[in-house]
């Protein structure tokens, strides 16, 4: 297949992106914007067998260059998806999530592309208290990413129904693994811990997630451009619930730190209580999550141990510790070397 992946520079478009050319021999090119979370260094591996166009989604000119002569489908990552820099700059998410959502349906709709999954979220549903989310569950979100992802979604569905473009869009819960910028609660803790710093937990940290390794989550994506019929939405929720705290004190466990570490600080705006995603729409189209928690907690500290190579220039960026500093109110103290 030709593919055209969108924000494929960044976290889980890149391990899509990888998986598609290393296990099918994909032609992809990628459209980025390459912004703070989208990097190069995350597909230098790939050498030629990926075409990068640095550009927005909301851009229709890059859009059309991305497209080409034509792509089989397009698989749309891009977005900006950080909670807190929603709180604090909303204008950026309504660009991306929603204006850029809108440029490239046009593009696709005006160059007959045959097929376009938009990649979105299980935050969308908001909060539960019990049981799972399935696709039929009202949308509900909290914050401004989610209500900007909720509103991308719905610019989808509407492309399918008014002009017929073949649109699925695929819901996943929270994405862990390697190359996820270091904002993220698993980087974040892990690069922590490994500097003998304070992990910084929001509230009591008894808000539950479903954890879902990216890897699984790129095999979620591929039975659904292939398999998922026009116009649905398909839930890729994780196989395993755990409390932030859970979390937390597992990556303490894996690098032999002390409980001493977490440090509790007050609660994020708007913090959704539980989030939990029923699968079985997408089990019948013949996927399952391969990789347990513990396994890909484990899979996840060795490539961050492995990578500082990745990692150091971040964290030493004046944007990442004044983000730090902004969002935590303390500066990064982050000076022996991790190991």
């Amino acid at each position: 297949m030709k593919l055209l992946v969108c924000g494929g520079a960044g976290f889980i478009g890149s391990n899509f992106v990888r998986q598609r050319v290393t296990e099918n021999g994909d032609e992809v090119v990628v459209l980025d914007k390459l912004t703070y979370a989208g990097r190069r260094e995350n597909l230098e591996d790939l050498g030629d067998a990926v075409t990068l166009v640095h550009g927005a989604i909301e851009d229709p000119k890059k859009a059309g260059e991305a497209i080409g002569d034509g792509v089989d489908a397009i698989v749309n990552f891009a977005a900006e998806t950080h909670v807190d820099r929603s709180i604090s700059g909303p204008d950026a998410f309504v660009e991306t999530n929603v204006r850029g959502s809108l440029t490239l349906l046009e593009a696709a709709r005006e160059r007959e592309v045959p097929r376009y999954v938009q990649i979105s979220t299980d935050e969308v549903y908001g909060s539960i208290e019990e049981g799972s989310f399935t696709e039929e569950s009202p949308i509900v979100p909290s914050s401004p990413y989610s209500a900007s992802k909720a509103g991308g979604d719905l610019l989808v569905q509407s492309y399918f129904h008014t002009y017929g473009l073949e649109t699925v869009i695929a819901r996943g819960s929270n994405n862990y693994g390697p190359y996820q910028y270091p904002e993220k609660l698993i980087p974040l803790m892990m690069l922590s811990a490994l500097h003998d710093d304070n992990l910084l937990v929001y509230g009591d940290g008894l808000n539950v997630r479903n954890w879902l390794f990216v890897e699984d989550f790129g095999r979620g994506i591929s039975h659904i451009l292939a398999h998922g019929a026009p116009g649905e939405v398909y839930n890729v929720g994780g196989p395993t619930e755990s409390t932030n705290l859970d979390v937390v004190n597992g990556i303490l466990e894996h690098t032999g730190k002390d409980e001493s570490l977490i440090k509790f600080i007050e609660d994020r705006k708007g913090h959704d209580r539980r989030y939990s995603l029923g699968s079985e729409k997408v089990k019948a189209l013949g996927w399952s999550a391969q990789v347990d928690f513990e396994e890909g907690l484990e899979r996840t500290l060795s490539w961050y141990r492995d990578n500082p190579s990745w990692w150091q220039p971040i964290v030493d960026s004046a944007d990442f510790r004044e983000y730090y500093e902004r969002h935590y109110k303390r500066p990064l103290n982050w000076r022996a070397a991790a190991r």
